[in-house]
């Protein structure tokens, strides 16, 4: 039902556009976020279509680097990276989950329901 694609290998300062594109979510119910996971470490929450402030919502790590969009179907929501440095490699998810758990806690996969498979992305020094 998600499904990530744009991930590649890029230098680093170099620029990525990621999509999820989903299907069968009503978008007036569910929120999309993206999350990363590197070798080793957690899933971290990245970036969510939605926040408490009504704003979306974005790690302090790729706060003024990454930028997500969408429109108003949520579908597809993009996640544009910027200036990518080589702690930015990991896996990248996009999830969906309910827009009041999501607004929440945006950076908590348990606030998530459904799970795209991830798409590498990979930044070179």
């Amino acid at each position: 039902q998600l499904a990530e694609s744009g991930g590649g290998l890029v230098q680093a300062g170099g620029s990525l556009t990621l999509s999820c594109t989903t299907s069968k979510f009503n978008s007036d119910d569910y929120a999309i976020g993206w999350f990363r996971q590197a070798p080793g470490k957690e899933r971290e929450g990245v970036s969510a279509t939605s926040s408490s402030d009504g704003n979306p919502y974005y790690a302090d790590s790729v706060k003024g680097r990454f930028t997500i969009s969408s429109d108003n179907a949520k579908n597809p929501v993009y996640l544009r990276l910027n200036a990518l440095k080589p702690e930015d490699t990991a896996v990248y998810f996009c999830a969906a989950g309910p827009i009041a758990w999501v607004e929440a806690r945006p950076d908590r996969p348990q606030a998530y329901d459904y799970w795209g498979q991830g798409t590498q992305v990979t930044v070179s020094s």
